[in-house]
């Protein structure tokens, strides 16, 4: 069966044939900005299905796709081999299209409507921040150090050669990002900035003994709450799936999407309460100490991925408020937890 590209090419009986009920009739709406791909909510008329999904397509431009074909396997590959072995909350999926080489392909996911999405800018709670936290260790704790994760396509832990590039692309990319948003930014983070990418290769490549699933962008715009603020967050958007250091998740989490004052009073318990549950998905042999250790030396995590996707992504004026809040709050993180002294160390 041919994957579709676009979303006019979701038609009823392509639908029907791969949910497995009757679709008499679809609606489509466009959601979100759709810079990677496009998604769309389909409203399904028809019988033994649901009334609406998710449908995540690649971009509109076939020179786009092409490019992005790997990132789309990447979160295909996710939803349909990874999901169903580890405990966190994700959207349930109803179909997967694994990617072509040319890009195209199609997920149908659980519409989490009315959940909310986080916001990156404003922060979030301490109390949010522990449920996402405690949701994590759902993707870290039942497939730490498991062997057979090095046999995923495409979903790589960082060697030599990959450590070597990524330093040598940081150095510009913090020059871009500072020429445009170092303004919004303390003279102090400026210093801070230029001291990562000084230690980011050798960053790269330590602690490799212990590795497991990273999602590597697990912020607060990819997290989806419950409408009343209560527990439940949802992780979306697996594009970014690699192996590695799992702590990096975490300290992204909390150095990014805590207000300051907040992280510095609340981090110690939120790192325990992670480490907790790593615990109750069977992890051994792994102590508090070496949670709160790995959390600190993770904490480069935030001013990397930050100022990459600054850098290399579409600039509008909510994104450079964004980056720039959780580059202060990453960097002030480094400075209050010795990080840096422990990436040279």
């Amino acid at each position: 069966m041919s994957s579709p590209a676009l979303v006019e090419e979701l038609t009823p009986a392509w639908l029907s044939e791969v949910l497995g009920g009757r679709v008499d009739a679809v609606r489509a709406e466009p959601v979100g900005t759709g810079q990677i791909g496009t998604c769309h909510r389909l409203h399904l008329d028809g019988e033994g299905v649901p009334g609406t999904v998710l449908a995540k397509l690649p971009a509109v431009d076939p020179a786009a796709r092409e490019l992005l074909a790997g990132v789309y396997r990447t979160e295909a590959i996710f939803y349909a081999e990874v999901a169903p072995t580890v405990a966190i909350r994700v959207p349930a999926c109803h179909h997967a299209t694994m990617p072509t080489d040319s890009g195209d392909f199609v997920l149908l996911l659980e519409d989490l409507a009315p959940a909310v999405q986080g916001d990156q800018l404003v922060g979030c709670t301490a109390d949010q921040a522990r449920d996402a936290a405690v949701n994590l260790a759902g993707l870290h704790g039942p497939r730490w150090c498991d062997p057979s994760l090095l046999d995923l396509d495409g979903v790589t832990l960082t060697d030599a050669e990959g450590a070597r590039v990524l330093g040598e692309l940081y150095g510009p990319a913090t020059d871009i990002f500072l020429d445009g948003l170092g303004g919004l930014l303390a003279a102090e983070d400026h210093d801070t900035l230029r001291a990562c990418v000084a230690v980011t290769e050798g960053w790269a490549l330590a602690r490799s003994e212990r590795f497991g699933l990273v999602h590597g962008d697990y912020r607060l715009d990819n997290l989806l709450f419950p409408p009343g603020g209560g527990p439940g967050s949802v992780a979306v958007d697996w594009q970014t799936l690699s192996l590695g250091l799992p702590a990096r998740d975490l300290a992204y989490l909390l150095g990014t999407g805590l207000p300051v004052a907040d992280r510095r009073a609340h981090e110690r318990d939120l790192v325990a309460a992670y480490h907790s549950a790593l615990a109750g998905h069977g992890v051994a042999a792994y102590s508090a100490e070496q949670a709160w250790d790995d959390y600190r030396f993770a904490m480069l995590q935030g001013p990397l991925v930050s100022v990459f996707g600054c850098a290399y992504g579409t600039r509008t004026d909510r994104g450079d408020r964004m980056f720039a809040a959780m580059v202060t709050r990453s960097c002030a993180a480094i400075r209050d937890l010795g990080s840096l002294e422990m990436a040279t160390g």
